[in-house]
This record gives C-alpha cells, sequence and structure tokens, in this order.
C-alpha cells in the first residue's frame, strides 16, 4: 500500500500519503473468512526486534549506489518540496534537497544542519542563520531570500500546490493579507541580511519546534516563472536544483534519476560517487535485491516472511509515522474559499460510519496479510508520537452484530430480502469504494474490505469496477471525483504531532472534507501557547482521539511499520526516521559491485 506525504516539517517523504491497498482472495471472500495468505505462512514478526541500522565492517570505496523505488506506477516527476505530494517524488527528493534545519530523535529542531535557530523569549519570533558554506548546485549561495521566496511562493493566491493549509504558515503576521492579495510582501518575514531571516507569527505555537517549514527555493532560479506555473515547469520537473549531497544528471521521466556527487556539499564530501534510482514493480523487487539489480529498497511487508533469510541483503526497520486509514467523502473542496464544505449527505450519519468501521476486520489483515508487520489502529496519532498516542483508545475492534445494529438503528434496513440493505428511504443503497493498485495483496485487500461490509449487507463496489493507479486514484480523491463514495489510503503524519494539517476546516488534505466546530477547537487549543504545556497538550489531543474515534470522518484501520532491504556492500544506512533528508552524506559501500545470492 502506498502512502502519500503530508509534508510537516521534513517533507521527503513527506506531502502525504495516501497509500492504499488491498488484500484477499481474487474471488469472493465468504462470510467470517480471513483475508488470503497468498500461500505465504502466518508466522508473526515483531518490528521491535528489527535492527535500525545496517551492519557492515568494511572498508568505504568509491561506489555507485542504485536505490528502488517500489512502485507499480511511475513517479510523477514534480521534483520540488513546495509542490510534491506523492511518495515517489519524495524519495527523489531525499537525494538532491533538504530543509535548513535538522531534528533529534524527538522530531525537534536542532542547530546541526545547514541553519541555525533563536526562539524569541515569547516564542513567536524564530530567526535563522544559513551557515556561509551553504550552495545551490549551480554555485550560487543558499540565502535568507531563497526561505523568504519559498513562503512567498506558498503563500501566493496562485500558487497551486497544498502546503499552504499549515497552521504555521497561515498564522505567520501579515500572510492573510498577502495570500488575499492586498500586498506584495509578508510582513512577518524579515529579511534581516543575505544569511538571517526572522519569522513571526500572531501566536506562538509548539509546532515551530516540529513543524516549521525550513525549504528554501532557489529564487536566483526560479523567480522568472509564475508561479500558477512553477510545479509545471522545466526547472521544477526536469533540471531541478538543490543544496543536498547528490546533482541531478539525468531523468528519464516516470522512470529513473541518475545523480553524481556534489564535492562541494556544505556538511563535506560525500561517501558515494553517484546514485541510480530506479522504479522497481513490488512483484520483482526480491528477485531485483537477489540479483544484486538495486542495492536498497523500502520492502514491501507483506512479502517479508518469504525473503528474510536472503544471504545477501539485511533488513532494517521500524514503526513508521503512518497510518492506514478509509476515509468517508462528506463534501467538497471550495477552492475560492480555500476551505471544506461538508454537503454531501450520503454518509453523513455517523451511525453509518461507525458501522462500516465495526465491520472490519483489522486484526485479520494485520496478521495474515502483514504478519504483524503492521497492526491494528486505534486512533488517528500513531504510537510514533508515544507523548500523545492515547494508549486507551478502544478504536474499532471488529464486531459485525454491532455494526448490523447501528445500521438498523440507521434505517438501513434489507427491504427486498436480496441480503443487501436499502437506504432509509428504501431506496437502493450502493457505496462506491476507490482503492489503489500496487503489489500482490492489493486486490484481495480490495476483495477483503468490500466483503466485511457485504457480510454486514452493505452494498460497495470498486469505483469503475477496478483498482485505481497512484496517479489516478489521487487525481479523483483530491479533485472530489463525485464517482467516489469511500476510499482506502494513508497518510504519513511528518514529525509534527499536530493534526490540524490534515482535519483542519480550511486545508486542502483533509480529503473526507469534515467540517466541525469541536474539531476547530481542539485543533486551535493543540496549537496554542498554553500547549507548550506537553501535559496540557497531551490532555487536548486525547480529547481529539476520542472526537474523531466518536464522529469517524474516517475509519483509522492499521498502523505501520517500515522496512528497508539492502545489501550486505552498504554502509551507514539507517531506518531512523527523523535522519531521513540527511544521512546519505554517510552512506556509502564496501565493494565496487553488489553482493548476489
Amino acid at each position: 500500500m502506498r502512502r502519500k506525504w503530508h509534508w510537516k516539517f521534513f517533507s521527503v517523504l513527506a506531502g502525504i500519503i495516501l497509500l492504499l491497498s488491498a488484500c484477499s482472495n481474487s474471488s469472493s471472500t465468504s462470510s467470517n473468512k480471513e483475508p488470503n495468505q497468498n500461500k505465504q505462512t502466518s508466522q508473526k514478526e515483531d518490528i521491535s526486534k528489527f535492527p535500525i541500522a545496517v551492519k557492515n565492517d568494511g572498508k568505504l570505496v568509491d561506489g555507485v549506489l542504485t536505490y528502488g523505488l517500489v512502485y507499480d506506477t511511475p513517479f510523477e516527476g514534480t521534483l520540488s518540496r513546495a509542490f510534491y505530494e506523492g511518495q515517489p517524488d519524495a524519495e527523489v527528493l531525499q537525494f538532491f534537497d533538504e530543509p535548513l534545519l535538522r531534528m533529534n530523535e524527538n522530531y525537534e529542531i536542532t542547530n546541526d544542519g545547514a541553519a541555525t535557530y533563536e526562539l524569541s523569549n515569547d516564542k513567536k519570533t524564530i530567526t535563522i542563520k544559513i551557515k556561509d558554506n551553504v550552495n545551490w548546485h549551480d554555485g550560487e549561495p543558499v540565502k535568507a531570500e531563497d526561505l523568504e521566496y519559498a513562503y512567498l511562493v506558498i503563500g501566493n493566491k496562485d500558487y497551486t500546490g497544498v502546503r499552504y493549509g499549515d497552521a504555521l504558515i497561515q498564522d505567520i503576521v501579515g500572510m492573510e493579507e498577502y495570500h488575499s492579495g492586498k500586498t506584495n510582501k509578508i510582513s512577518g518575514i524579515k529579511v534581516i541580511d543575505d544569511k538571517t531571516l526572522s519569522i513571526t507569527w500572531k501566536h506562538a505555537n509548539p509546532s515551530v519546534l516540529t513543524g516549521i517549514w525550513t525549504s528554501p527555493l532557489p529564487k536566483h532560479y526560479l523567480k522568472d516563472i509564475p508561479i500558477k506555473q512553477l510545479a509545471q515547469s522545466d526547472k521544477i520537473r526536469k533540471n531541478p536544483i538543490g543544496f543536498g549531497p547528490f546533482k541531478i544528471k539525468k531523468i528519464v521521466p516516470g522512470e529513473s534519476v541518475e545523480f553524481v556527487r556534489n564535492d562541494d556539499y556544505w556538511e563535506g564530501k560525500p561517501n558515494l560517487k553517484g546514485v541510480i534510482v530506479k522504479v522497481v514493480s513490488p512483484k520483482v523487487v526480491l528477485q531485483s535485491l537477489k540479483k544484486g539489480e538495486i542495492d536498497i529498497a523500502e520492502f514491501p511487508t507483506d512479502q517479508y516472511v518469504n525473503a528474510k533469510g536472503t544471504k545477501n541483503i539485511q533488513f532494517i526497520g521500524a514503526i513508521d509515522l503512518a497510518y492506514n486509514y478509509i476515509g468517508f467523502k462528506l463534501g467538497h473542496w471550495d477552492a475560492k474559499k480555500q476551505e471544506n464544505v461538508m454537503d454531501n449527505p450520503k454518509f453523513q450519519n455517523k451511525k453509518l460510519r461507525q458501522a462500516m468501521a465495526y465491520a472490519i476486520d483489522n486484526q485479520a489483515v494485520a496478521d495474515k496479510l502483514y504478519h504483524g508487520l503492521r497492526f491494528p489502529a486505534t486512533t488517528l496519532i500513531p504510537p510514533s508520537f508515544p507523548g500523545y498516542y492515547d494508549k486507551t483508545a478502544k478504536g474499532y475492534s471488529y464486531n459485525p452484530e454491532k455494526a448490523k445494529k447501528l445500521l438498523d438503528e440507521a434505517g438501513y434496513k434489507d427491504k427486498d430480502g436480496d441480503g443487501l440493505r436499502e437506504d432509509p428511504n428504501g431506496k437502493k443503497f450502493t457505496i462506491n469504494f476507490l482503492s489503489m493498485s500496487g503489489g500482490d495483496i492489493a486486490e484481495p485487500l480490495a476483495k477483503f474490505y468490500i466483503q466485511c461490509w457485504k457480510d454486514v449487507g452493505l452494498d460497495v463496489q470498486l469505483v469503475d469496477g477496478r483498482l485505481a493507479e497512484f496517479n489516478s486514484f489521487y487525481d479523483m480523491v483530491e479533485k472530489d471525483d463525485p464517482k467516489v463514495d469511500v476510499f482506502a489510503a494513508a497518510w504519513y503524519t511528518g514529525t509534527d504531532v499536530d493534526p490540524y494539517g490534515l482535519y483542519g476546516r480550511d486545508v486542502m488534505f483533509n480529503y473526507s472534507r469534515w467540517v466541525n466546530d469541536k474539531n476547530d477547537e481542539l485543533l486551535e487549543k493543540g496549537h496554542s501557547e498554553q500547549a507548550f504545556d506537553t501535559e496540557y497538550r497531551k490532555e487536548i489531543y486525547n480529547q481529539w482521539q476520542e472526537l474523531m474515534n466518536e464522529e469517524v470522518p474516517v475509519i483509522p484501520t492499521l498502523y505501520r511499520s517500515i522496512i528497508y532491504a539492502v545489501n550486505n556492500r552498504v554502509k551507514n544506512y539507517s531506518a531512523d526516521v527523523y535522519q531521513f533528508n540527511w544521512k546519505w552524506k554517510d552512506v556509502g559501500v564496501t565493494s565496487e559491485t553488489p553482493e548476489v545470492e
């Protein structure tokens, strides 16, 4: 299942995640049947027992590494942090671009990156100073005006991306006036000198430490392109530049990217001479690893049981900053007003949504399809945020009888005796379900969900009768295609626990288009000045998790583990999420050719 990335602090694997897939028999599954195991064993694994980093004591050589993008579809090629949305583009971005500020294992910004920062006593102003030796790949220095330019692009009324919805961006002093076109500057952002910039917010927000945007855009390179045309321009899609450890040498659109070492990287010369990134189908990723055709790949968890023990590769892993979910289309995005409108009557009754949640056997999916490497989700804050994840939340465990009772109470009853329920007005009730292709379990999982809902009397059909590939899937979800009633997806949360950027009233990423006054109130409190008090913030987010479980605009289904398969010749590679954007300078290889099985 592929996720879409929500950017937050380090959006390299960020922007969002609608990941989706499916698993169950290709033939219809009978009531109470477990999802098909695809002839794999039922052995359960424990992600906590996986090493976090590879072991290799060999001496580094000057080699080229091949990185596999594990997808069944081409990558889109929007190679800018301000504009990309999908995970494939994020995985390409990690090699040539990075945020100015790095973070620690608690996802808090530090002074170890390409810039340093100071936060004012009232916590409303941050001052960022870029180090002197930080240069774009064309040799121009990275300047304070480049970071200002990124905010000017994202906040512009002609901006075509999805980053503007973040609370920290919207709350900058003067951003509202700039966004509405009343002024051509953001008064709260001041360029102090070539290397120093300050940002001032209307309100103090604890997310400044975990969610601030510090990815500059090369103003000298992009400024002549109208903002509304930037995302489709050659300077982003064919010839992008960054200031990361590698430079782009060649792009084969949708298929591969060839990188060469950036000898002038601000942190020192990278160990690798180059990197080749190429798309690899999930169906052949294991064979590609065994043959040494790729050195590193994020490995499908559903395939791990059959792959472990492979001699030429190591598996490393961790709990991911992500969760799978099923979303309801409750309305549409009003682009003019820049807000969600909840005007679709089909799923307004929360008992219907609750019933669909109780009907799904997430434990069976986790055990039989993912062998324990995914596990049932109970809230919309994953356990990768241990300080805020509500361990007491029960979520929606499998309870088809309760689902049937709720449907009866909501007026959805089988009135013609065909085994399928009609709506409260006695009319045929069909639910159109959008699910994504990708990997061996995508189709079985979708059919398993459909069967779970059929078991409680709901008629659910795949949109257009088939799975949608990644780009088509997101196009339909983001544009609120009227054919879609329900969709299976996943979010990468980013490193900021604040869920506003995914569920706020005026956030495009709120794909369910859910609007609720209590939600507005809790999200506002969660990033208020008072929320610098961790205990207060935890209590607010516990209330928010409870509200979301009660209202169910989306059904959290599975928490995710992330596993990487790594050739034995690779050194200094880690699965640490917080290091994602800046580990590539140290990664190397200890032989010129990969080990093969």
